[in-house]
């Protein structure tokens, strides 16, 4: 059985691609950034689900990730690009890059991530970013898009069965789909 470290982007997202990953035969470790996630208690409440799916699925999470700061500080430049512009691109490579770090001292040698889940995400960036990512730290990256075969309506049932918070933004400050932006 190949040892899988997961990039779980949150929760909901995560159901899905776990179960189907282990259904597959990997052996899978979730690990979850989180830095980018706003406000405070916004980040609290997805890694309190997080916990939920882990102790549903038997598995202790790796929770990494830089401090929220450090985060802001690598997109501030990019904070008027539009949803889905250089700004994401950059995020999800300090997430695959810190699920990478982390696989590599696990002494996990195969990584994937569950953002490919998602309809509003582009899957060919994120799989082109994943594997640079694993190939950096000498990791092989298991491509996937798990929105086929209707995976992103099977995740929300899944979590809503499951009683899962399901967030209504991507994460970060900017993706916040109202005027107000504390």
């Amino acid at each position: 059985m190949d040892s899988l470290l997961l990039h779980v982007c949150c929760a909901p997202d995560g159901t899905v691609p776990w179960e189907a990953l282990r259904d597959e035969g990997y052996d899978v470790t979730p690990y979850w950034y989180g830095a980018n996630i706003f406000p405070e208690d916004e980040e609290r409440r997805r890694r309190e689900a997080l916990l939920a799916l882990c102790r549903v699925m038997g598995r202790e999470p790796v929770l990494g990730g830089t401090p929220p700061d450090g985060w802001e500080t690598a997109v501030r430049d990019l904070a008027a690009e539009p949803e889905g512009g250089r700004r994401c691109a950059l995020c999800f490579a300090l997430q695959l890059d810190g699920a990478a770090e982390a696989a590599e001292k696990l002494g996990i040698g195969l990584l994937c991530t569950t953002l490919t889940i998602s309809p509003h995400k582009d899957a060919a960036l994120i799989n082109r970013i994943g594997a640079e990512a694993a190939s950096r730290r000498g990791l092989r990256w298991l491509e996937r898009v798990f929105r086929k075969g209707n995976g992103f309506v099977r995740s929300v049932a899944r979590s809503k069965a499951m009683g899962l918070y399901r967030q209504t933004y991507c994460g970060c400050r900017y993706s916040i789909r109202t005027e107000v932006r504390t």
